[in-house]
């Protein structure tokens, strides 16, 4: 997937009838409960589930996460070991209907909005431009996180070809901001070992 770190997919065929699920619905809730303690098990955050139906067959997405005070991505071997252990766990499920899926595993990719404590805990020391509801907009580098919001060191806009300069940092409440998104550096893809075309490696399995 062209916005995921690392992807990792699988069939699951079996007899069964028809049904139509959406994101965030009943059966969606269902799976995250089922597969949520295998997910925290293995020192990730399950950060979404959704179900899409294709054809006869439901299409089941998740999306894990390190935890918050952790840097870096999620690597393309660890989305492979944890679609392995999600895959059994969803074979053995006991409210399974038997219908046919296809298991997706991925993580956010770097350029995900930041609508989330978390998301701006995991953004730590990037660059991140950030609007502001009823402010003006900044764009700056995340400098700190805490319960209450988000401190950035704002880049102040020089002539073409001068280094920019950093501002004052700046306090920003969560009630303040509308949500924000990580500016791509090639010196923090080159850390994280992520390519700036798709935002990291991807594998079919």
């Amino acid at each position: 997937m062209s916005n995921a770190e690392a992807t990792a997919s699988s069939d699951h065929t079996a007899q069964g009838g028809g049904g139509s699920e959406t994101a965030h619905n009943p059966e969606a809730d269902r799976i995250r409960a089922l597969l949520e303690p295998s997910v925290l098990a293995n020192r990730l955050y399950l950060e979404d589930v959704s179900i899409n139906v294709a054809g006869s067959h439901r299409v089941v997405h998740v999306v894990v996460d390190l935890p918050q005070e952790e840097t870096g991505g999620v690597s393309l071997d660890v989305i492979a070991d944890i679609s392995k252990v999600l895959s059994d766990v969803m074979d053995s499920d006991p409210a399974s209907d038997s219908r046919p899926y296809d298991l997706e595993v991925s993580s956010p990719g770097v350029g995900r909005p930041l609508t989330e404590p978390r998301h701006w805990h995991r953004a730590k020391g990037r660059m991140a431009k950030v609007n502001v509801i009823q402010g003006e907009n900044i764009t700056g580098r995340i400098q700190s996180v805490d319960d209450a919001g988000v401190t950035l060191v704002p880049e102040i806009a020089v002539k073409k070809g001068m280094k920019p300069k950093q501002g004052e940092p700046v306090k920003l409440p969560f009630d303040r901001i509308r949500n924000g998104k990580v500016e791509i550096e090639f010196s923090h893809l080159s850390e994280d070992g992520l390519e700036p075309e798709h935002n990291g490696p991807s594998e079919e399995a």
